[in-house]
């Protein structure tokens, strides 16, 4: 029988300690990897979510020309916030006077309230109706106006302003029949040379004002028919109220 020495005894204890420190060296690497590959807990790490797109409202505005003989100018369409563009007994703003005066609405659309705005694409005849797709993702955007101009006229015009479609749902529709209003802007002379529609081929926008400067309800156009010998209209002119029909639906 072989009988270890003591020096001997102690190097083997020596050899082992240090085999059983390895392997608790390699245990505890081999957690921390496992660990890192699948996560912990414990993980403060940031994940930033991928924002969403935009949500997008659309309408779909549509005008009517109910008149015998009044073309309409291209209609104008804003939303906007809680505004209006114009109100009865106060002052035409500019771009208001340019469109009830020459059917000119570039400057009604570009108005800074605007949040969206489109413009027909042109002259709306008698009988027809003109379409408007308007789209916009502003949450802000929940009023809305709409206006065109009666062509055979001075500075008659008609819409509705400051409209709110905040509760409207995806294919809601609601429609107008609509009165005329008065710029204020120019005399309702009815005069040769002073209207841009068919009826004269006359001057539009002019910035002189010679007439009451305040917006109001229309009382109608009198005409050569009616005794204004200076008048290029005719009874087939007039217009009763309601002058047009506007529908809006929401698409989207």
């Amino acid at each position: 029988m072989l009988s270890l020495s003591l020096k001997n005894i102690k190097t083997l204890r020596v050899a082992n300690s240090k085999l059983a420190t390895k392997r608790k060296t390699l245990l505890a690497t081999a957690l921390l990897l496992t660990l890192s590959a699948c996560g912990s807990d414990n993980d403060t790490s940031v994940v930033t979510p991928t924002p969403e797109p935009p949500a997008e409202y659309s309408y779909t505005v549509t005008l009517t020309n109910l008149t015998y003989a009044q073309p309409l100018s291209p209609l104008a369409v804003t939303l906007h916030a809680d505004s209006k563009m114009w109100m009865v007994g106060e002052t035409s703003s500019v771009a208001l006077e340019k469109l009830a005066e020459g059917g000119d609405n570039a400057d009604f659309i570009a108005d800074s309230a605007a949040l969206a705005a489109k413009s027909g694409d042109g002259v709306v005849l008698p009988g027809t109706e003109s379409t408007v797709e308007i789209t916009t993702s502003d949450r802000n955007a929940t009023y809305f106006t709409a206006a065109t101009m009666l062509v055979n006229t001075n500075d008659a015009f008609s819409g509705l302003t400051g409209i709110d479609i905040s509760t409207m749902a995806i294919d809601d529709s609601t429609s107008w029949n609509l009165a005329v209003y008065d710029a204020g802007t120019e005399a309702n002379t009815e005069m040769m040379g002073s209207i841009p529609g068919p009826a004269d081929g006359g001057v539009g926008f002019d910035e002189a004002r010679d007439d009451v400067d305040f917006v109001a309800y229309h009382s109608g156009v009198v005409s050569q028919d009616d005794g204004l010998s200076s008048s290029v209209l005719t009874q087939a002119h007039r217009f009763d109220n309601p002058a047009i029909k506007l529908t809006i639906t929401r698409t989207k």
